[in-house]
């Protein structure tokens, strides 16, 4: 990673926090923003020794959203060749954030403040939200002229449903941790930061004593499931148990039941 990285990582046993690091620009997500953590997210599922990535925020923010400083460039002009240019880079930005679904080590977002547009983009990819409660989320594009096309029209219904989805996009209001809470955008509601990254740190360490292979597949039965159906999901997970069921790691679960202890797992 370069001097640029807006990204810093910090390693607590198999639990890897990537934390946002542009606390000066409230975190806002530039394109260098958006190349690292496709970048992170690439070498965190290549590592066996990273079972599950946090995502937290430094400063006042969690996330502004998208840095329009930056970005506002790649929507002027209007020629046949900008708009085709201009697709192509909406689809890397796209594929940045898909990066983080497709990630086999499950992610956790630590959310504290505002959590504004790209930053509910970001979320959406996740597996598990929790949040503080002074957090504070918006599909703001609605209210800039800019129809929201990095992933949360396409994940968010999923989440929450149709029908509370559609209001918080087509009105691009503001929406507290705790309507989040009862819409199950987020599934832990804490008091404050220091609660928020204590309960982040609780669930990562008990997703990280699993067995990592049957978490990561886990993971990816979900999504597979999600996104081509029921009986698709179905076979697709009797392919993958056939394959891996027979392993060390169950061998340990047996082994350690019968002489009552803790299982450690090593992911083979």
């Amino acid at each position: 990673m370069n001097d640029q990285d807006p990204f810093k990582v910090e390693k607590e046993g198999f639990v890897a926090w990537l934390v946002l690091n542009r606390p000066d620009r409230r975190n806002s997500m530039n394109l260098r923003f958006f190349e690292a953590l496709r970048e992170h997210f690439e070498a965190f599922d290549r590592d066996p020794e990273v079972r599950v990535v946090v995502l937290r925020a430094e400063g006042k923010s969690f996330t502004a959203g998208t840095d329009l400083f930056e970005l506002g460039p790649l929507i002027q002009g209007g020629d046949a060749h900008f708009r085709e240019e201009l697709r192509r880079k909406i689809l890397e930005l796209q594929e940045a954030i898909s990066t983080v679904e497709r990630c086999r080590k499950p992610v956790i977002a630590a959310v504290h403040s505002h959590c504004i547009g790209g930053g509910v983009d970001l979320l959406c990819a996740c597996d598990i939200r929790m949040a503080s409660r002074d957090a504070v989320f918006a599909v703001r594009e609605t209210r800039i002229a800019v129809i929201s096309d990095l992933g949360t029209l396409q994940r968010l219904p999923t989440l929450i449903g149709h029908g509370p989805c559609r209001e918080l996009v087509l009105t691009g209001r503001d929406f507290s941790a705790e309507e989040a809470l009862r819409l199950g955008f987020i599934t832990r509601l804490c008091e404050d930061r220091e609660g928020l990254y204590e309960e982040a740190r609780k669930t990562a360490d008990e997703i990280a004593a699993c067995p990592p292979l049957t978490v990561q597949g886990t993971k990816e039965v979900l999504v597979y499931g999600r996104d081509h159906g029921i009986q698709a999901g179905l076979e697709y997970v009797a392919q993958k148990n056939a394959a891996a069921l027979l392993s060390e790691d169950l061998m340990e679960a047996v082994r350690s039941f019968m002489e009552k202890r803790p299982p450690v797992y090593q992911g083979k």
